[in-house]
């Protein structure tokens, strides 16, 4: 008898360690209720203190390269959690909440107020999932769990500007 980690899991592949850890964003993904809620709270509450130590001309494209490299290790990461779970977009992988809350921050004042409204924007705009939203959840795999986010993370940053732009939300 082979008693490799596949077949103590009923013929699923095995899950590598640091793709689960990338994909839950370290364990958040596993926090009840709402996950996806708990992952870009997280990401609000660990930006904001990660970005207040980048002087403020860098701090649009720190977040930039934030969301890239997030997004450039999270959709391989969310590729095997989903294989290896056999769910199409498990409710636990958080990363993609991670990637689409920081494209909702690019730009954004560092205040409590700004960092409210981009939470806030990202969530109703990750649940809402206006067009073409919904048709990028249809992509495969990692991709299709990650990039349905990023288009959220737009639509919050699109209106987070417009709201800032005339002057609604105040430092």
């Amino acid at each position: 008898m082979d008693s490799s980690k596949s077949d103590l899991r009923g013929g699923l592949p095995p899950i590598p360690f640091w793709a689960t850890a990338v994909a839950t964003f370290f364990c958040v993904g596993r926090l009840k209720p709402g996950p996806g809620t708990w992952g870009s709270l997280a990401t609000v509450l660990l930006w904001f203190f990660a970005i207040s130590r980048i002087p403020v001309a860098h701090r649009a494209w720190a977040t930039i390269v934030a969301a890239v490299v997030v997004t450039a290790i999270g959709i391989p990461a969310a590729t095997l959690v989903a294989r290896g779970s056999r769910l199409k977009d498990p409710q636990f992988v958080v990363i993609d909440e991670v990637a689409g809350q920081l494209v909702a921050l690019i730009g954004v004042p560092l205040a409590w107020k700004t960092f409210l409204a981009g939470f806030i924007l990202f969530r109703v705009f990750d649940m809402w999932k206006p067009f073409p939203i919904r048709r990028l959840e249809q992509l495969p795999e990692g991709p299709g769990i990650v990039v349905d986010d990023l288009g959220a993370g737009v639509y919050a940053l699109l209106v987070m500007h417009l709201l800032m732009y005339f002057g609604l939300l105040n430092k």
